[in-house]
C-alpha cells in the first residue's frame, strides 16, 4: 500500500554536535518567529495544491523543542493528515516537560524521538551533547505522563573514549526505561565537520562491531526485535515514517534544506534559513535543485534499502554465484523462501554486501 509523509525541518539549535553534518546553526535564534511563519505559508501552498493527506508527519531538525509550543503545535495542526497518522517530533532531553509534551499531544503529536545518544557523561561530553542521565529519565518520565503513546531512544556509538562497559552501560541503563523502540547507530565522519580533521577521534571498525553485536543481543532479549539495521522495536511500534523511506513512498519536505520525493523526482531546499525566509516572502520557489531517478536507479535503491529491512530481498536480486559467496552474511526468509535477509554477521557490512545487488 503506497502511503505518503510530511517531514518539517526546524534547523536550529542550542549548540552545534562537532560530528553533525545536517543544516542546522546556532546563531540564527532570531530568525525563529519569521521561520515558523514561512513553514506555515510554505504548508498551505502546499495544501492548496491539493497535496495528499499525510500518513505520517516527522518534525525533526535541528532541536524542533526550541520553538515555543504552540507554534510547533500550530505548524503539525496545519498538515492535514489521517486518521490514524503516526506524528513524531524529535525531541531534545534537556527541554520536554510534560506540559510541552501536552501541548505536542493536544495538536495530534502520539510518538516522540528522544536524542538520547549515550548514558555515559564522558561519552556524552565527547560528543558535544549537554543533558545527561537524569535528564533521559525525567524526559521519559514525561512522555508517559503527558500521554504520548509511544516513543523511540536514540543512541550512537563509538565516540572517541567510550569503552565496550560504557556501552553495555548505555544499553542496560536505557533498557530499564522500558523504552518500545530504541534507534543505534555507528558514529560517522562526515566532510567539513569539526571531527572530519580529528582522526585521533574517529571510530574504530572493530570496536563498533563490537558494540553493536552487545547492543543487538540486549535488545533482543529484552523483547525488541531488529526490523532494520539500525532499529529495533517492540511488536507495534516499528516506525512508520521509516518505512515510507524504505519502501520509496512520496513524502514531502518543509523547511531549509528539506528533501521531498514523488514518482522518482527527489528535489530539496534552500539550505538555509534565511535564504528560505526570503524567498517565502517574495513569492519565489524554495526549491534549490532537483534529480529525477531512471528506472534502474530506483530499482536498485528499492533493493538497497529492503535490504537493511527484516523483509529482505528476492532470493535471484543476487546471482547464484554472489550468493554462494555470501554464504553466513545472508540466509532465507524464515517466512518466504524465494526471498533473503541479512544474517547479523551480514548486517555489519551491509553497505558492502548491498554494491553486489543486480
Amino acid at each position: 500500500m503506497t502511503r505518503f509523509g510530511v517531514y518539517v525541518h526546524i534547523p536550529f539549535c542550542a549548540s552545534k554536535c562537532d560530528y553533525c553534518a545536517f543544516a542546522t546553526w546556532t546563531d540564527r535564534g532570531h530568525l525563529v518567529d519569521r521561520y515558523v511563519w514561512a513553514l506555515r505559508t510554505e504548508i498551505a501552498g502546499a495544501v492548496a495544491d491539493a497535496m495528499p493527506v499525510a500518513d505520517t508527519v516527522f518534525v525533526g531538525g535541528g532541536t524542533p523543542t526550541l520553538l515555543p509550543g504552540a507554534d510547533l503545535a500550530a505548524i503539525v495542526r496545519a498538515i492535514p493528515v489521517a486518521d490514524d497518522a503516526e506524528i513524531t517530533v524529535e525531541c531534545n532531553p534537556d527541554d520536554v516537560t510534560v506540559d510541552l509534551l501536552r501541548t505536542y499531544r493536544d495538536a495530534g503529536v502520539n510518538r516522540v524521538s528522544l536524542g538520547v545518544q549515550s548514558m555515559s557523561t564522558h561519552v556524552l561530553s565527547s560528543l558535544g551533547r549537554t543533558h545527561d542521565q537524569r535528564n533521559v529519565d525525567r524526559a521519559v518520565s514525561a512522555i508517559r505522563t503527558a500521554g504520548i503513546p509511544t516513543f523511540n531512544l536514540d543512541l550512537i556509538y563509538g565516540a572517541a573514549g567510550e569503552s565496550v562497559d560504557d556501552w553495555h552501560h548505555t544499553v542496560t541503563t536505557l533498557l530499564a526505561l522500558e523504552p518500545p523502540h530504541v534507534s543505534a547507530y555507528g558514529l560517522t565522519v562526515e566532510a567539513g565537520t569539526p571531527l572530519a580533521s580529528q582522526p585521533d577521534r574517529h571510530p574504530d571498525d572493530d570496536d563498533q562491531a563490537d558494540k553493536y553485536e552487545l547492543v543487538d543481543d540486549l535488545l533482543t532479549a529484552a523483547g525488541l526485535d531488529n526490523y532494520e539495521v539500525s532499529n529495533w522495536a517492540r511488536p507495534g511500534h516499528e516506525s512508520r515514517h521509516n518505512r515510507l523511506y524504505w519502501n520509496q513512498d512520496d513524502y514531502r519536505g518543509f523547511g531549509c534544506a528539506a528533501h521531498s520525493h514523488r514518482a522518482g523526482r527527489r528535489w530539496w531546499n534552500l539550505r538555509t534559513p534565511d535564504r528560505y525566509i526570503e524567498a517565502i516572502a517574495r513569492g519565489d520557489t524554495v526549491e534549490a535543485s532537483s534529480e529525477t531517478l531512471d528506472a534502474d536507479t530506483r530499482r536498485f535503491e528499492r533493493l538497497e534499502l529492503a535490504l537493511r529491512t527484516r523483509d529482505g530481498v528476492p532470493a535471484d536480486a543476487f546471482s547464484a554465484d554472489t550468493l554462494e559467496l555470501l554464504e553466513g552474511m545472508v540466509r532465507a526468509h524464515p517466512n518466504e523462501p524465494d526471498r533473503v535477509v541479512l544474517t547479523r554477521a551480514g548486517r555489519l557490512i551491509a553497505n558492502d554486501i548491498a554494491t553486489r545487488l543486480r
